[in-house]
């Protein structure tokens, strides 16, 4: 694995439903961070939104303050930045308008993730170094939603996002002050329907202890727990609920600090619920979170070898699910990839392409699903409309693209289904969909009589080698069809040697 460049500074920013944060980091030879500097601004993005559906121009004036310094201060270390958005932005009818402001007023891409890919970062975020078999139940309870993944090592295995936050709860049923004990009834009842529709009823083999990861779960455990105990049993949660309902306002901040008193209410209800539902003994505070996860990814994507498990496994379940054929779609994929690993000096892309040309091709027959005849725009279709955890929105995007492109027309920048990507990206679809169609095309038969791949370039030419276990008659035949698009592309001919073992 190459190793990180020490003098680059990561920056993640998380804009949640109660505050928005920023962390300045190094990454060190152990894989660790080095923390520069850290912000944290409470100025809940999530007011009004669950219940207006928007967010109101006072509320994003605030936002865009906060994300303007944090702009400036990312450009003044240098930083390579990660700023994502959660349930606020993702339920807000003018998030548009919040993100064309972020990227005018602050500089910054700020991308809009789901539900199961918060929970993704998050789980990393905590989990980042854990031994490979240990088994971990992380939750976090934000302002608008909260995630729950059940993981092995640092690698999730069930993701789940429910639309249940403290900020979202407050508003609903007013629990920022004095709360008599019928709403607090009916608060429980609310909690209970929203976890019980989203996880499932037995949840057999999840650990009975887990780690909670948002600010408010540090908050209330640090109320609730014996003192000196990182952990709070379920017992003591319960008990919690009933001394903070009984409190006033006031008392309440006299325990928490502002912007968490008047939400803790609700986050304790939540929370109450989750340990009930998930048969918890005890819940244990981390300071740990999405923001780690960012700063994990970023250090990742800095290598020409980080892991991409859970993407590609995801992509494959999706595939499955749509009962494509899964042998036809690994020969693609590692067709494309071998032909993208040993063209590097021909395409020119980074990297961090890589991962979305082998996702293209594992998916880009499931609009079969379908229709076969254009099944090619039903994979468009399929892919932006679905949770892919590892791929952000604009990325999700592009690979449906991608794939959208293995077949009939040409991905000519003037083409009705270019519209919408900006240069950068019309470069990566137009490079990867051509080098998709070459693969697809060399298992036309879907027997994938080709067994090896390697290919080598000049001035004016590429050369596939291809070692074939069956006759590739059909395939050479198909892939001819494909000559004069890739020099279109690439400005080089192709030419295929074959030899039979």
């Amino acid at each position: 694995m190459r190793r990180a460049n020490h003098d680059t500074v990561l920056a993640a920013i998380d804009v949640g439903s109660n505050s928005v944060k920023l962390e300045l980091a190094r990454p060190l030879p152990d894989g660790s961070f080095e923390t520069i500097h850290q912000e944290r601004d409470p100025v809940r993005p999530g007011e009004r939104v669950f219940t207006t559906g928007i967010i109101p121009p006072d509320v994003a004036d605030r936002l865009l303050s906060a994300l303007r310094r944090y702009g400036a201060l990312c450009r003044r270390f240098g930083a390579r930045v990660r700023a994502v958005a959660t349930s606020a932005l993702r339920e807000a009818r003018n998030k548009e308008e919040i993100l064309r402001r972020a990227r005018l007023e602050a500089g910054l891409n700020l991308e809009i993730v789901s539900g199961r890919e918060e929970a993704r970062l998050i789980c990393l975020g905590v989990l980042h170094g854990k031994p490979a078999n240990a088994r971990s139940l992380c939750i976090d309870v934000g302002g608008g939603s909260t995630e729950v993944a059940s993981a092995t090592g640092e690698q999730p295995t069930n993701l789940w996002s429910i639309a249940l936050g403290a900020v979202r709860l407050t508003e609903l049923f007013g629990s920022n002050g004095r709360l008599p004990f019928k709403q607090l009834n009916a608060m429980r009842e609310y909690a209970n329907e929203a976890i019980g529709e989203r996880l499932p009823k037995r949840l057999d083999g999840l650990p009975h202890r887990a780690l909670g990861s948002s600010g408010t779960i540090r908050a209330l455990v640090s109320y609730a727990a014996e003192e000196g105990s990182p952990h709070a049993s379920a017992k003591h949660l319960t008990r919690a609920v009933e001394e903070l309902v009984e409190m006033s306002p006031s008392e309440r901040r006299t325990h928490f600090e502002p912007g968490r008193a008047d939400i803790i209410v609700a986050g304790a209800v939540i929370l109450e619920s989750l340990a009930r539902h998930l048969n918890l003994e005890s819940v244990t505070a981390v300071d740990r979170g999405l923001r780690d996860g960012l700063l994990v990814e970023l250090m990742r994507r800095r290598s020409d070898t980080r892991s991409d498990r859970w993407l590609l496994e995801a992509a494959a379940a999706l595939g499955r699910r749509f009962q494509t054929d899964e042998h036809h779609a690994r020969q693609v994929a590692k067709i494309s990839l071998a032909m993208f690993d040993a063209l590097g000096d021909i395409h020119r892309l980074p990297s961090d392409s890589r991962p979305l040309l082998e996702v293209a091709a594992l998916l880009h027959d499931i609009g079969n699903a379908v229709n076969y005849d254009r099944h090619h725009r039903h994979t468009y279709y399929l892919i932006t409309h679905a949770d892919i955890p590892g791929l952000v929105e604009r990325e999700r995007e592009v690979v449906a693209r991608i794939a959208r492109y293995h077949r009939r027309s040409f991905p000519d920048p003037r083409h009705s289904g270019m519209k919408g990507l900006s240069r950068s990206e019309v470069n990566v679809v137009r490079k990867l969909s051509t080098l998709l169609r070459v693969a697809d095309s060399l298992d036309r038969s879907h027997h994938q009589p080709v067994h090896q791949i390697r290919a080598s370039a000049n001035h004016d030419s590429v050369v596939v080698h291809l070692r074939a276990k069956a006759p590739v008659d059909l395939e050479l035949w198909d892939v001819e069809h494909e000559a004069a698009n890739f020099k279109r592309v690439f400005r080089r001919k192709l030419a295929f040697r074959v030899q039979r073992h």
